[in-house]
């Protein structure tokens, strides 16, 4: 086997655990928001098809963050776009009239705690060198 296409620790596509709690919290709440929006997926679908998709596209948006977070092409200015992504969830849910329900309450204050938890990594890390 060629040098090129052994598996060393330092090509591993996965990086490995994250020290600290912090890292844990925000994965697991951007999960909770993306449960949630699946699981609502077939109620909006009966009345509304737009937001159905764009529910979908809510949920693949924070699990395609959580896939990249723990591989070896993670930088520190995706954080930034966790942000975003969280707090606009939250905005669209009020702009569109979202309807006041436990699930929309859980699924919002998941995605605060992406947006706080992003935002406080973000000003921890340390900045990115070379990108891929």
């Amino acid at each position: 086997m060629s040098e090129a296409t052994t598996n060393t620790p330092g090509n591993s596509l996965i990086t490995g655990v994250p020290s600290g709690v912090v890292p844990y919290v925000m994965i697991a709440a951007a999960l909770v928001s993306a449960g949630i929006h699946l699981w609502l997926v077939p109620v909006v679908v009966a009345f509304d098809t737009t937001q159905a998709v764009l529910f979908v596209l809510a949920a693949v948006g924070f699990i395609a963050g959580v896939a990249v977070y723990v591989t070896r092409y993670w930088r520190r200015e995706f954080y930034v776009f966790m942000v975003l992504l969280a707090l606009a969830q939250i905005v669209a849910y009020f702009v569109m009239g979202g309807p006041a329900n436990a699930m929309a309450f859980v699924s919002k204050a998941a995605e605060a705690v992406v947006a706080l938890a992003a935002a406080y990594l973000y000003t921890t890390a340390e900045p990115s060198g070379s990108a891929i």
